[in-house]
């Protein structure tokens, strides 16, 4: 019998300091049997063959399909978040947000479908859903990472994407460790406003010992961060249809051909800060009885300014422009006439706290039984300041403001733009020209239709999820049955989002004033415009200097989108572990069922306005309590020596997003000139939404079929083929909407009383009973070059491909079929060289085009399409501890370059990806590091 030997795997295992729960006296045990068996002699192997060798060790140690990640040595996980660790893994792809790893779609689905655990608990996100932002979260305190692509029963973080675990060490099976780590970080381009630099670092302790006899351990880690971000940007509005009247002579505009209705364009600049503890307590006080404590605490702050210019193009901002160049149906050139431009200065600054604490006590009856009991618990605060401020020539209305012309002309990362040909520019860097107020007729009848000089979205949440669990797992003889586990969980959850805002009226109103202190000048030659005056406006707004109006009064999405979520759930469990022969192939594996009842309950407001334009909202509530029933299926053969084929089956689901669940409703008129004029409903003033707080689970049942080939410690080659059948799936539907019964004609009306040119517009909502399917294919390798030559020793490559195909059915009226975080290819390979100390590592990733979202108007959420590209990062380091010199023993030096080679994002059209609707351009990052092991 080709027989799976385990206590190979534990040797890698304990070497690592990973003990997945085991009690401290079964894996020093175990680490004593394994180095006696068959006389193998235990070596440690650090560095990257190391961390290749552990997570090897956890992928064949596996009855289900997994990937692995092992930190090099304590805290050092090889990137500065865990979000770039596992994007390299295969069927994982990262989404870079604001220039930083953050979300992570596994088999492509992105985090908001793919659960996220810590040491095996739930783990809290600081986002606006469950998707958990993994760029927040410090590699320093991560020992490993285990990807689960199929379920198991006694998972609770199971969803239809896998499930990512973060494990941190096991202080009674880790040898003793004081550690610091640090680097300085600096971005390839200066910083374009004055008032941010472009210096970061980092700097953490690690610490890890063991007390009273072993009896008790101690892991103890405290990181801190500051990282700089610099960003080019732009924005398109959308493309509207094209006027043919408006074409030069000689220029032919066939019908469809669409245009650029104009665009907000801007450079950024960001400071992340945070600081984190972690701390995990064992003690051991007998062979029986194991207690295990861990406690989380991370404080993020993230501060940045985007300085630049709103201006409206052709239709949408100015119906006088001149279409100079078309191709295919897309206008690529041309000028127009004239729009009052607007000078914004925005400011942001995010804070957000995670705690999280969990208590786990197992308890060793007898030589076949064991009980555990675990509790946690955790909390998360966030709270957004994101102030606008517009400036320009003056206020909308003021006669003799000259008027700012344009020419432009369509690239791949959007439009450039130029002096019109006949019309003067306008110097929007003339302090003695611009005056802080906002040169559009932007307002509200409350604070006047004019009187909008700045506006402030300031949403918080908060979070909190308490569970509590209970498992018995034992050894039996049942035939093929060697083990069973059962348990029961519950989990209480809520969330609440308050989402408050207010307009900002300008001390000189009705008048207009220059801008007090002046910062310098922010250029926008990315987009061909010379540039636009800075200042402070985030200091502006704190210091009192605006008239801040409540906008709840009037903006019917303020309560129209606070609410709170309440969601319990009840889960039991059983699993049985299986090993048998069949012929003289050994299988091991698990089959099990969960059953959760879930009991999810929200409260909310519906808003609509009455004749004097004031919000009415109306408590509503809404909910629902429904049982699921999750079958598991887990089978592992060895069919060869070192040689695995894989197969499992099983039914999942995901939780419906937070902000889906909840019962608001709301209709929403926008007091906005250019919007009211509109005779196109997508630009048009009319909006509407409504959650669904009686949303089912999203649930799949999915097939996965591997084989895996282990030729050495480092080595292996594997193919898997999965496919997921999708029984429910959400959609946003958006259904055009006549909303001509809340039309007052003395309310919706503009500056000067116009009344509105359309009464359509898009009413979303959220609705369930959609089937699909996702399938695919997973290709990876991990070759160390000594098998290939001797000379190559030192050398190693690891890559992987993954394709995949799948849609879901679209919603009424609609056409979308994606699934948000799916690229049909993605890519992954990092090359190394490791000997005598020296080591140099080459990562690239790449993506197809995919679904995700954005941040849109009041900071709501939307869909979006990025187009994808490749990641290039590099690392070169030396570690001291091969070179002789006893005084730098424990010392090791890295230098990183993340963006080698400087990728955009950009996102377009799904119709015409030249209809570029978002570029971003990011620099390369350097990092100079060190870690000092005493």
């Amino acid at each position: 019998m080709k027989q799976f030997k385990p206590n190979l795997i534990k040797v890698a295992l304990i070497t690592g300091g990973v003990a997945f729960g085991c009690s401290p006296t079964f894996a020093q045990e175990t680490n004593s049997e394994a180095a006696d068996e068959a006389n193998v002699e235990v070596i440690q192997v650090s560095g990257i063959r190391g961390s290749l060798q552990r997570a090897q060790a956890i992928k064949m140690d596996s009855t289900s399909i997994v990937e692995a990640l092992s930190a090099e040595d304590i805290g050092k996980l090889p990137d500065t978040s865990i979000a770039e660790s596992i994007s390299r893994l295969p069927g994982l792809a990262g989404e870079r947000r604001n220039g930083r790893t953050s979300g992570i779609s596994v088999r492509g689905f992105n985090e908001n479908y793919v659960g996220t655990s810590l040491n095996g608990r739930e783990l809290l996100g600081m986002g606006d859903n469950r998707g958990v932002e993994f760029d927040l979260y410090p590699t320093e305190i991560i020992s490993s990472i285990v990807v689960y692509k199929t379920a198991e029963a006694g998972m609770t973080t199971q969803n239809i994407g896998g499930s990512i675990d973060l494990q941190t060490i096991s202080p009674l099976a880790a040898k003793s460790t004081f550690a610091i780590n640090g680097s300085y970080e600096k971005n390839a381009e200066d910083s374009p406003n004055p008032d941010f630099d472009n210096n970061g670092h980092r700097i953490s302790v690690n610490y890890v010992d063991q007390f009273a006899d072993d009896t008790i351990g101690l892991a103890l880690t405290v990181a801190s961060m500051e990282s700089p971000r610099q960003e080019q940007h732009f924005r398109g509005w959308g493309y509207a249809g094209a006027n043919a009247d408006n074409a030069a002579a000689g220029v032919d505009v066939a019908e469809g051909t669409t245009i650029l209705g104009g665009h907000d364009s801007f450079a950024r600049s960001a400071m992340l800060e945070r600081d984190s503890i972690a701390a995990v307590v064992e003690w051991a006080p007998t062979d029986k009885l194991n207690v295990q404590v861990d406690a989380l605490y991370i404080d993020f702050v993230e501060d940045d300014v985007r300085r630049g210019l709103e201006e409206g193009g052709a239709e949408w901002g100015t119906g006088e422009y001149t279409i100079t160049g078309v191709e295919n149906g897309l206008v690529t050139s041309g000028y127009y006439d004239g729009f009052y431009s607007v000078i914004r200065n925005d400011a942001r600054t995010q804070e957000a706290d995670l705690t999280t604490v969990g208590v786990n006590a197992e308890y060793i009856l007898n030589d076949n039984w064991t009980l555990e009991f675990d509790y946690s618990t955790g909390k998360v605060e966030k709270d957004i300041i994101d102030v606008e401020s517009y400036s320009g020539v003056g206020r909308a209305g003021i006669d003799g403001r000259p008027i700012t012309a344009r020419s432009w002309e369509m690239t791949s990362t959007g439009a450039v733009y130029s002096d019109h040909p006949s019309i003067a520019p306008v110097d929007l860097t003339d302090e003695s020209l611009i005056r802080l107020a906002g040169p559009q007729a932007w307002g509200a009848p409350i604070i006047g239709a004019d009187a909008q000089d700045g506006f402030v979205n300031q949403p918080n949440y908060e979070e909190d999820l308490d569970t509590y669990r209970f498992d018995a797992k034992g050894y039996v003889e049942w035939g093929v049955v060697t083990g069973m586990s059962a348990g029961v969980i519950y989990s209480d959850r809520s969330k609440t989002k308050e989402n408050n805002g207010a307009y900002l009226t300008a001390p000189s109103y009705p008048g207009d004033a220059a801008i007090p202190d002046v910062l310098g000048v922010v250029p926008l030659d990315f987009i061909g415009i010379d540039g636009i005056l800075a200042y402070d406006s985030l200091g502006l707004f704190q210091s009192g200097y605006y008239t801040a109006t409540d906008a709840k009064l009037v903006q019917n999405d303020r309560l129209g989108d606070s609410y709170t979520v309440d969601e319990e759930l009840l889960t039991f469990y059983t699993k049985f572990d299986l090993e048998m022969e069949v012929g003289d192939i050994y299988i091991r594996g698990n089959v099990g069922v969960q059953v959760v009842n879930a009991d999810q309950q929200s409260t909310g407001f519906s808003t609509t306005s009455d004749a004097d334009g004031m919000t009415v909202a109306v408590p509503v509530s809404g909910g629902a309590d429904y049982t699921d029933v999750l079958p598991t299926l887990n089978l592992s053969a060895e069919v060869a020596e070192g040689q695995f084929v894989r197969f499992a089956l099983g039914k999942v689901i995901s939780r419906p997003r937070m902000d889906d669940m909840r019962p608001n409703t709301q209709a929403s008129f926008a007091f906005n000139d250019n919007q009211i004029t509109s005779t196109d409903p997508e630009n048009g003033p009319w909006s509407g939404s409504s959650g669904n707080p009686e949303l089912k689970p999203l649930e799949a049942n999915q097939l996965d079929i591997a084989y895996e080939n282990y030729f050495s410690d480092t080595g292996y080659v594997a193919a898997s083929f999965f496919y997921k059948d999708i029984k429910n799936w959400h959609r946003d539907t958006s259904v055009l909407t006549d909303f001509s019964d809340v039309y007052i004609p003395d309310l919706h009306q503009g500056s000067e009383g116009q009344t509105p040119a359309t009464f359509l517009g898009s009413v979303g909502s959220v609705l369930d009973g959609f089937e699909g399917y996702v399938r695919g294919y997973e290709l990876q390798g991990s070759l160390p070059g000594e098998l290939l030559h001797e000379s190559l020793e030192g050398f190693g490559l690891f890559a992987s491909a993954t394709f995949m195909e799948g849609e879901v059915d679209a919603a009424p009226t609609q056409t979308e079929t994606r699934i948000p975080g799916l690229s049909e290819e993605s890519y992954s390979m990092t090359f190394f060289y490791e000997s005598d100390g020296f080591e140099f590592r080459v990562a690239a990733t790449k993506r197809d085009d995919y679904l995700t979202e954005e941040r849109g108007t009041s900071l709501a959420l939307v869909d979006a399409t990025k187009q994808g590209g490749t990641l290039v990062d590099a690392q070169i380091g030396y570690d001291f501890s091969e070179s002789g010199i006893e005084s730098l023993e424990g010392l090791r030096v890295t230098f990183q370059a993340q963006n080698l080679t400087d990728e955009d994002d950009i996102q377009a059209s799904q119709a015409d990806s030249r209809q570029i609707t978002q570029y971003q351009s990011y620099g390369t990052n350097y990092l100079l590091g060190f870690n000092y092991t005493f």
